[in-house]
């Protein structure tokens, strides 16, 4: 019996770690999603720990699978992102314990991805956004990049008149041999969907993402079926049987699942699963530099069908301050545009102890 004993979080409003301790005395960390963290640890503690401490987590499909029954009446994102916090320390504690890291545990290996260099502004003009992707290109090696078009949740609006039809022949322009892809964030109607895809077809664009409305798969499938670019979505989705219904109808050709949007590495590979069933690749969403990032490279280390490439964001400090200063050695290096899984075990990073000491506390364990 493999036995959880306690569960601590550490948190700020953009980013909380978990540690969990087995009966054992045995330790790991892991992550909640980020945004609204500290709600999040209050989820953890309130709905998530009542139901996992004390119990074997040996098979933890069917742990993670107590939870969502207990709370059935809460079956959307906060627990979701909670579920995730012990999930993933879990898995850690297991790489700890084996001394392999995690990409291991799942059947795969240490070693390089490829990364996409993954812009996440729309405030920028086209050509202040060509001239910062080919200082990366240079001075990282990335040969991929992805940017945004419309606006988030726009409602069929850019994010100023004009401004997709000019970035995407610029985006070529400047980088002639690169991989693009483009994020429309739920943006468009089909039929404006369609447009936009056709300008980024007529560029040279290889992935389109959540070009409509992501509960919408009716309309994202409308797309998919219109357009020869591969259509990709499923970043925000939560809920494994909305994730079922989507690659069964085929929705997208690309599956984007988020691991702590989903709630962790078990549910993912369940999506992984599904994915590979139907022969879609999976290219996950990780749009910061806080664990997820680690959680992803892991993943696609391991899967069967991982996807071209590791979403990686070039974002810095003044868009993503809270992501900088919470590990005690950067574990985020591309090098010749890749990044590395590393031999060291679980997710071979060691949290700030001065991060942690500024952090809001909470512990949930065994009377």
């Amino acid at each position: 019996m493999d036995k959880i004993a306690k569960l601590e979080t550490f948190s700020t409003a953009d980013v909380g770690f978990v540690r969990v301790t087995m009966e054992d005395g045995s330790q790991g960390w892991g992550q909640v999603s980020t945004y609204h963290s500290d709600i999040t640890c209050l989820v953890l503690h309130r709905q998530v720990a009542p139901w996992v401490l004390g119990q074997d987590c040996t098979d933890l499909d069917d742990l993670l699978d107590l939870v969502t029954e207990r709370e059935h009446k809460f079956p959307g994102s906060y627990l979701r992102r909670a579920m995730g916090g012990v999930d993933t320390a879990i898995w850690d504690m297991r790489g700890k314990r084996a001394g392999k890291p995690v990409a291991e545990l799942l059947g795969g290996s240490a070693g390089p991805l490829r990364a996409y260099g993954s812009s996440m502004k729309r405030d920028i003009t086209p050509a202040a956004e060509a001239d910062r992707l080919k200082r990366l290109a240079d001075a990282q090696g990335f040969d991929a990049f992805k940017i945004r078009v419309g606006a988030e949740v726009g409602r069929n609006q850019d994010e100023w008149p004009g401004r997709t039809e000019e970035i995407i022949p610029t985006m070529r322009a400047a980088l002639p041999d690169a991989a693009l892809l483009a994020d429309a964030n739920s943006c468009f109607t089909p039929t404006r969907a369609i447009e936009v895809g056709k300008m980024l077809e007529a560029n040279g664009f290889c992935h389109y993402e959540e070009p409509c409305p992501y509960w919408e798969l009716e309309q994202t499938k409308e797309v998919t079926e219109a357009l020869e670019i591969d259509v990709t979505g499923g970043e925000q989705d939560c809920d494994l049987p909305t994730w079922r219904r989507m690659i069964d109808m085929r929705a997208v050709d690309i599956v984007q699942p988020d691991v702590m949007y989903l709630g962790g590495i078990a549910r993912t590979l369940r999506v992984c699963r599904m994915a590979e069933a139907a022969g879609l690749p999976v290219t996950p969403h990780c749009a910061n530099l806080s664990m997820v990032t680690l959680f992803t490279m892991h993943l696609l280390r391991a899967i069967p069908n991982a996807g071209k490439y590791l979403e990686f964001s070039i974002e810095g400090a003044d868009y993503y301050p809270w992501q900088y200063d919470l590990f005690t050695e950067d574990p985020f290096t591309i090098t010749d545009g890749q990044a590395l899984v590393t031999e060291a075990p679980g997710w071979g990073v060691e949290i700030s102890p001065e991060w942690l000491a500024r952090a809001s506390y909470q512990v949930s364990e065994l009377a």
